[in-house]
C-alpha cells in the first residue's frame, strides 16, 4: 500500500478549501442534497449543511420535496449564521422575492400588462398574487364586481405603485382594459363612417336608449332609433348581451361619439303605406298611445296615425267605451303626409264639401 505524503502546501489548500466567511444576508449558491423534518438540506461550500426551514422554502401547506430535486442547484439567502452545530439558516423565498421584485420594477416602468392569480376577495378589494407576490386591487380598480372575482381565476392587471421599502404593492384590472379601449377607440374612429352596417353588443340598457360596444367603443342607439314602431323601453326589444348588427348615422370625431340605427336596417314601412293607404280611407287601427292631446294608432304595420282629443272623445261617446292602449278601432284618413311621415284621422268619413271647399 502507497501512502502518499502530505506536503505543507497540501495542507494549507485543504485549509483554504474550508475557509469561508458567509455572514447573514450573503447571497451564495449552493446545492440541494436532501430533505428532513427542519426543511431542504443545501451544500453551500461549508463545514456542515446548511438548511432551508420549511417556511423559508415553500408556501404553507407546499411540500418542498415537490418543489426541489437533489442536486437542484439555487441561489439563497443567509438569515442566520451558523448555529452551535455549525449550522446556516436559508431562504429561498427571499431571493425568489427580490427578483420578482426586480421584474415587476421593470413591467411597472414599461407599463407592461402582467398576470396575477386571486387570492382572496377581502372588503375593499381583492388579494392576488403575482410571481410570488402578494399585491392589492381596490375595488374601484376592478372592471367587474367583486362579487364576480373568483379565487384562483387569472387577471390581467397593471401596476399603480410599487414601493419596497413599505411593501405597498397595488394593482389596476381596469386600467388594463381603459388602455385597451383607448387603442381600440383610436382605430375605430380611423375607420368609422356614417352609412356603414357594424356589428355590436349591447352592453347597457337607460330609459332614453342602449350602448352598444363596437369593440372598445360604445356607441348610443337611441330609443327612437330602435324600431319603427313605438316602443315603451328599450329593454321590450334588448337585453344586455345581445349582439346586433346597426347602422352609423352620425359620428362625431371631436367628442368621439357614434349615433346608431336598428330601425334603418328594416323597410321603411312608410314606403309601403304610401302604396296601400290613401286619404278618405276608411282603416281598422291599434291604439298604441293615449297623450292629452289625442291617441296614437297604428294605421299600418308601423306606422302610427294621430286621432286628435276632441275625435277621441267623440268616439267614446258614441261608443260609450274608454279607449285603452291595444284597442282596435274604425277611423278615416283625413291627411295623409309620407315625407313628413305624418297621419291624421277622425272617426268620421270625409264629407264632399270638406273634399272640396268653396273659394270662399
Amino acid at each position: 500500500m502507497v501512502t502518499k505524503k502530505v506536503t505543507s502546501d497540501d495542507f494549507e489548500a485543504l485549509l483554504e478549501k474550508y475557509d469561508y466567511k458567509f455572514q447573514k444576508g450573503d447571497l451564495v449558491k449552493g446545492i440541494i442534497c436532501g430533505f428532513d423534518s427542519q426543511g431542504v438540506m443545501v451544500d453551500i461550500g461549508a463545514k456542515t449543511i446548511a438548511v432551508i426551514p420549511t417556511y423559508e422554502a415553500v408556501e404553507k401547506g407546499e411540500n418542498p420535496e415537490d418543489k426541489f430535486q437533489k442536486g437542484q442547484e439555487g441561489e439563497f439567502l443567509i438569515i442566520r449564521e451558523e448555529d452551535e452545530d455549525g449550522k446556516f439558516l436559508l431562504s429561498k423565498k427571499k431571493v425568489d422575492f427580490a427578483y420578482a421584485w426586480k421584474e415587476l420594477e421593470k413591467a411597472k416602468e414599461a407599463d407592461e400588462t402582467i398576470m396575477g392569480t386571486v387570492l382572496n376577495v377581502v372588503k375593499g378589494g381583492v388579494l392576488v398574487d403575482v410571481s410570488g407576490v402578494r399585491g392589492f386591487i381596490p375595488s374601484s380598480q376592478l372592471r367587474s364586481r367583486e362579487s364576480d372575482v373568483e379565487v384562483g381565476s387569472k387577471l390581467e392587471l397593471k401596476i399603480l405603485t410599487l414601493d419596497v421599502q413599505q411593501n405597498n404593492f397595488i394593482l389596476s384590472n381596469k386600467k388594463v382594459y381603459e388602455d385597451t379601449v383607448e387603442e381600440a377607440r383610436k382605430n375605430i374612429f380611423s375607420q368609422i363612417e356614417s352609412g356603414q352596417v357594424v356589428k355590436g353588443e349591447v352592453v347597457r340598457i337607460t330609459d332614453f336608449g342602449a350602448f352598444i360596444d363596437l369593440g372598445g367603443l360604445d356607441g348610443l342607439l337611441p330609443l327612437s332609433q330602435l324600431s319603427w314602431r313605438w316602443i315603451d323601453h328599450p329593454t321590450d326589444i334588448l337585453k344586455v348581451g345581445d349582439k346586433i348588427d346597426v347602422e352609423v348615422i352620425s359620428v362625431d370625431y371631436d367628442k368621439q361619439r357614434v349615433s346608431l340605427s336598428l330601425k334603418n336596417l328594416e323597410p321603411d314601412p312608410w314606403i309601403e303605406a304610401e302604396k296601400n293607404i290613401k286619404e278618405g280611407d276608411k282603416v281598422e287601427g291599434t291604439v298604441t298611445r293615449l297623450k292629452h292631446f289625442g291617441a296614437f294608432i297604428e294605421v299600418f304595420p308601423g306606422v302610427e296615425a294621430l286621432l286628435p282629443h276632441n275625435e277621441l272623445v267623440d268616439y267614446q261617446n258614441e261608443t260609450k267605451t274608454i279607449v285603452k292602449v291595444g284597442d282596435k278601432i274604425d277611423t278615416f284618413i283625413m291627411k295623409f303626409n309620407p315625407e313628413d311621415k305624418r297621419i291624421a284621422l277622425s272617426i268620421h268619413e270625409q264629407s264632399e264639401a270638406q273634399e272640396a271647399p268653396s273659394e270662399e
